[in-house]
């Protein structure tokens, strides 16, 4: 019955019902999140330039404290690991009782006749304590090569930050000069938007009262709408690329701030040495390190498992107490040491030698396939980047000509309506070629900061005076500037 109560109270007890959040619980997590991802942000006080955008992305950019973070764990954890090795203290206490009294009688081997009546030499009830000190050789084997891994874990965390900094910088070298060009072009798209639609409404009433062809007409307006199509679809462009440039820096939606109007960084020459920039990329780049530590962390587990292969030696050394009131001693100390080996495991070593082969064979072989993708990612990236000067070469070539046909068209305009059309149209391209132009400019710019995350540089130096942003921007230029002057200047 005792048993049958207990197996029912148990079932109780091992029940589990879901309980979903509810809409209240729902809406104060959003409140807090909300909260906290715009939290001690500091203010846009002037306008922000591009090394103080890259810094705004660095400090307050969701997935960069997030890589820092899991960072700060590694670390936490290779410490927890480190502390594995140490031997054993445990210390112990404890009150125990039973209803009765233990102990027994005894009985002659050979006649089986009693010799002594009943007797117990233990109390029914009684405390205890111990101190005890153990050291196992294998548990110490495997734990060294356990922290060895978790610090090699750290190292690899470490190259995966530096991969997040490169690649939220090169993202910002995209938007940010796409959202310059946004700022000083979609008010003059707004502008020219508004005179071609009067155009439209104009060229409708002309038609309707029937002042010129309507061959003539129609292909007014097919041009008009032609001009209309281009700028709405370009003013879209520049209106995502502010709206990309805002998420990298975190910054909540609908917060006003102004980008620098300075003036465009000269780019720098195609470099030529590239046997150089491929050795340092094999040098630098994150993803090789990391998996190049990633090898360790594999060979140390097959060491591991070696290690359990061969004679363990144990020591224990102990203090006891027990309150029994029978006992001569009531204190004493234990000491043993134990040697022990499973003699069968060793018929895992072929084993495990074939696999640390094998798996050091597969740890290579990946990371020269990386390598390789390194290699191609760099010629490719001198070469985007050289395709990328070409484009915007042609682009100003292209801008300076539809800014000529402009001038003529409005010197050219008197009252005619076919006269207004072409300054119209001639706006229309010379705005388009100028969008065309600071879009290609930042493609140089993207293609640029692409080659230069193909080498794998970094952006920050070890050491930062400070992490305000005007600090972090400057810090940045400074370090971009000395790259660009040594790894690329050779």
């Amino acid at each position: 019955m005792v048993f049958c109560s207990t197996a029912v109270l148990l079932a109780g007890c091992g029940t589990v019902t879901t309980q979903p959040f509810s809409n209240a619980e729902i809406h104060d997590r959003v409140t807090q999140d909300l909260q906290t991802m715009y939290a001690d942000q500091e203010p846009f006080t002037h306008p922000i330039t591009f090394h103080e955008a890259s810094a705004r992305a660095l400090k307050y950019n969701l997935d960069y404290r997030l890589k820092l973070m899991e960072d700060a764990l590694s670390r936490s954890l290779s410490d927890v690991a480190s502390y594995e090795m140490l031997p054993r203290l445990v210390a112990g206490a404890g009150y125990v009782s039973r209803n009765n009294d233990s102990g027994g009688r005894s009985i002659g081997i050979e006649d089986r006749i009693e010799s002594l009546r009943p007797s117990t030499s233990q109390d029914r009830d009684r405390t205890l304590a111990n101190l005890t000190f153990s050291w196992n050789a294998l548990d110490f084997g495997v734990s060294y090569y356990r922290a060895q891994q978790k610090a090699d874990q750290v190292l690899m965390s470490e190259e995966r930050r530096r991969k997040v900094v490169q690649n939220v910088l090169q993202d910002v070298r995209n938007s940010y000069w796409r959202a310059l060009g946004s700022q000083r072009l979609i008010g003059r798209v707004d502008v020219l938007l508004m005179r071609v639609n009067r155009a439209l409404e104009r060229a409708k009433l002309v038609q309707r009262d029937g002042l010129m062809p309507q061959p003539q007409v129609l292909a007014y307006q097919r041009a008009l709408l032609d001009a209309v199509n281009l700028l709405t679809l370009r003013r879209q462009d520049l209106e995502l690329a502010r709206a990309e440039l805002s998420a990298l820096m975190s910054v909540q939606p609908g917060t006003p701030y102004t980008l620098a109007d300075e003036k465009e960084q000269a780019l720098p020459t195609v470099p030529t040495h590239l046997e150089d920039l491929e050795r340092m990329a094999l040098e630098k780049r994150p993803e090789i390190m990391e998996e190049w530590y990633r090898k360790r962390v594999t060979e140390n587990d097959i060491k591991a498992a070696k290690i359990l292969l061969w004679p363990n030696v144990s020591v224990d050394l102990g203090a006891q107490y027990d309150s029994n009131r029978f006992n001569y001693n009531s204190n004493w100390i234990d000491t043993g040491i134990r040697l022990s080996w499973n003699m069968l495991k060793l018929t895992q070593l072929p084993a495990l030698e074939k696999a640390q082969a094998n798996q050091n064979k597969t740890d290579d072989m990946r990371r020269m396939a990386l390598s390789m993708a390194v290699l191609t990612q760099v010629r490719v990236g001198v070469q985007r980047y050289a395709l990328a000067l070409s484009e915007l070469q042609f682009s100003e070539e292209s801008l300076r000509v539809d800014q000529s046909l402009l001038s003529f068209a409005k010197a050219a305009a008197k009252t005619h309506f076919d006269s207004e059309l072409e300054v119209i149209r001639s706006e229309a391209r010379a705005l388009l070629a100028e969008y065309q132009r600071y879009a290609s400019y930042s493609n140089a710019q993207a293609a640029w900061g692409r080659l230069y995350n193909s080498v794998g540089l970094d952006v920050l130096p070890e050491t930062i005076d400070g992490h305000d942003i005007k600090t972090l921007g400057s810090t940045m230029e400074k370090t971009m500037a000395e790259w660009q002057s040594t790894a690329f200047k050779k």
